[in-house]
């Protein structure tokens, strides 16, 4: 069997409109794997099944004395033999690779679409069920697509052995053929409590999995205000509700298994029981008798597999569907989004909800005293349409909207760092290793990021880069960095890339005053002539910016420079030095004319 290079150059486009069409569209997309998983799972099931029939033929042999039909039961055996090993093997290994195909198609699915939406993800799904879904609930779904071949193959065997068994020895057969689905049908009531048992499982391993998640990445604040037993505690009490959900599951399905053996069982008495009295009557023979039993024994097996696939829908069903939530978040481009190459505009940024204009070429400070609204306003800049906002594009460059370019035209134009970057692991020299311009040198970058002294800790930190900072290893999110640190380089990286526009939002929030003022400086030098806009309330950085607009309650209210508006603008001035008492007074003492002389001064300028 060739082994397939993965990942997909297209894993395709997934039917997200439900957990079950995700489940149905990932077994459709590997009809090569699943026909062979079927085939081989057919020859396995029908030699198994045939055995008896062997084992029935030497047994009447013996009670014929008849030497020659012995000799062709013990050649028969052997062939079934080497046919369920056969079998067996192959099927093994295409249902392995038919699980494993699913899998990477469905983890390269989230991967893409993780890359798609950028920080936006974590703004509308939970970061835990974003790990849950692609590590376990990536795993139960391809239990599932892996399960379908052998559960067709094992519903084929049962109904060719069940019609034969009605050719073969009609009485005993009927019995069988109409005791069969009964069993089947048996477990049916079973399943939705235990359907149920295992949802309220995975919500509370869902849950649990989030609040780990939170706890690490919060791990140093905990420690710094003594809440890490606290949340710790917390854990202890959401992994025990985990345990007794799972004990409460795994009955429900102790108690399917038990009546898919406690039927069967009864089954075979019943067959047994009736086919002695048969014998005594002389309308079947010993040998007949022997081969029905066997054949009802292995009716056990694909029973089993009926069970298996019923376990396997109960668990992935749910995680096909938190799958599908994440593969149908969109990036909110307009249907008119094209797919093919497109130019990159060049002009000023202005967003149509807010009023912000940032002209082309020069460093625009945004200050907004809602941080989650400068986090959603970036969101914008950067290419994603608000929710909710239908007929509202994204904002403009150059009079071109960016949610309706390619994803990857829109990612060449405009650079979006919120307010919490992430730094992966490994050298400085691959964490600057990113798409750019060629423009900006890594050094450079580093300077105007005033990353001096953090590259001399990191020489000093690692021995084995034999004082080269940029061998140095940064550890997973730079956990062994400071704050500050962690903000320069990750401010150096996006210098680097050198974007037609960089949108940065709050670049500067952990370093001093005085290596802030410095990074201000290099930032103005080294974006002279490219767009960049700052969000942020700093004095520093807004004394530097050639233009600053105030954002309230989603709106640029006024323009200006931030000295003009710090002498002219009470609301501005209570934001930015954090005068609390004067935020009353200055909204409702704020002329509704400013806003359209705000207006219009941003039109003049896009303009």
């Amino acid at each position: 069997m060739q082994i397939r290079d993965l990942p997909y150059s297209d894993p395709g486009r997934p039917d997200t409109r439900s957990g079950p069409r995700l489940l149905l569209w990932l077994g459709r997309n590997q009809p090569a794997g699943q026909a062979k998983a079927l085939a081989w799972g057919v020859v396995h099931m029908a030699a198994v099944a045939a055995l008896p029939v062997a084992l029935g033929i030497a047994v009447q042999a013996v009670v014929d004395r008849s030497g020659a039909r012995l000799a062709l039961a013990g050649g028969l055996m052997l062939l079934l033999g080497v046919l369920i090993a056969l079998g067996d093997t192959m099927l093994h290994r295409a249902a392995i690779t038919n699980w494993i195909t699913a899998a990477a198609r469905l983890q390269q699915l989230l991967a893409r679409k993780t890359a798609e939406l950028g920080a936006t993800l974590t703004r509308q799904v939970a970061a835990g069920e974003v790990v849950a879904v692609s590590t376990g609930d990536v795993e139960k779904i391809g239990w599932f697509v892996e399960a379908l071949s052998r559960f067709a193959s094992a519903l084929f065997t049962t109904l060719a052995v069940c019609g034969a068994l009605v050719i073969y020895q009609p009485a005993l057969g009927m019995l069988i053929a109409l005791a069969v689905p009964a069993l089947v049908l048996a477990v049916l009531p079973l399943l939705p409590p235990a359907t149920k048992r295992a949802d309220e499982q995975r919500e509370k391993a869902g849950y649990a999995t989030e609040l780990a998640s939170d706890t690490v990445a919060g791990l140093r604040v905990l420690r710094g205000i003594g809440g890490e037993e606290l949340f710790l505690e917390r854990y202890r009490r959401a992994s025990q509700e985990v345990r007794r959900a799972a004990v409460r599951s795994a009955r429900m399905w102790a108690l399917i298994a038990a009546v898919q053996v406690l039927l069967p069982g009864v089954l075979l008495i019943a067959v047994v029981g009736y086919g002695v009295g048969l014998v005594e009557d002389g309308r079947v023979g010993v040998g007949e008798l022997v081969t029905v039993y066997g054949v009802v024994t292995f009716l056990l097996f694909p029973l089993r597999v009926f069970e298996e696939i019923a376990m396997a829908y109960s668990f992935s069903r749910p995680s096909a569907a938190r799958a599908a939530r994440v593969l149908s978040l969109a990036r909110t481009a307009r249907p008119d989004a094209g797919e093919e190459p497109a130019a990159v505009p060049a002009g000023d940024l202005y967003d149509p909800e807010s009023g912000l204009s940032a002209p082309a070429g020069r460093l625009t400070a945004v200050v907004c005293g809602d941080p989650d609204v400068a986090g959603r306003l970036a969101d914008r800049l950067g290419g994603h349409a608000s929710a909710g906002s239908e007929g509202v594009p994204s904002a403009l460059l150059g009079g071109v909207a960016l949610d309706g370019l390619p994803l990857e035209a829109a990612r060449t134009a405009v650079l979006v760092q919120d307010k919490d970057p992430v730094l992966l692991s490994g050298t400085l020299a691959e964490l600057l290793d990113v798409p750019a311009s060629g423009a900006v040198a890594p050094g450079a970058a580093l300077a105007a990021a005033q990353c001096d002294d953090v590259l001399t800790a990191l020489a000093q930190a690692s021995p084995d880069a034999s004082g080269d900072p940029m061998r140095t290893r940064i550890t997973e999110r730079g956990r062994s960095l400071s704050g500050g640190q962690r903000q320069r380089l990750a401010l150096a990286r996006s210098l680097v890339t050198d974007p037609q526009v960089l949108v940065l939002d709050e670049p500067t929030s952990a370093v001093d005053s005085h290596t802030e003022a410095r990074i201000a400086d290099g930032l103005r030098a080294l974006r002279q002539g490219r767009t960049t806009v700052v969000f942020s309330s700093s004095p520093l950085l807004l004394d530097r910016a050639d233009r600053v607009v105030f954002v309230q309650e989603g709106r640029a209210v006024a323009v200006g420079t931030h000295r003009g508006l710090l002498h002219d603008d009470p609301a501005y001035r209570a934001v930015v030095t954090r005068e609390t008492d004067a935020v009353p007074a200055a909204a409702g003492a704020r002329d509704p004319e400013l806003s359209e002389l705000g207006g219009s001064e941003q039109m003049e300028e896009s303009a």
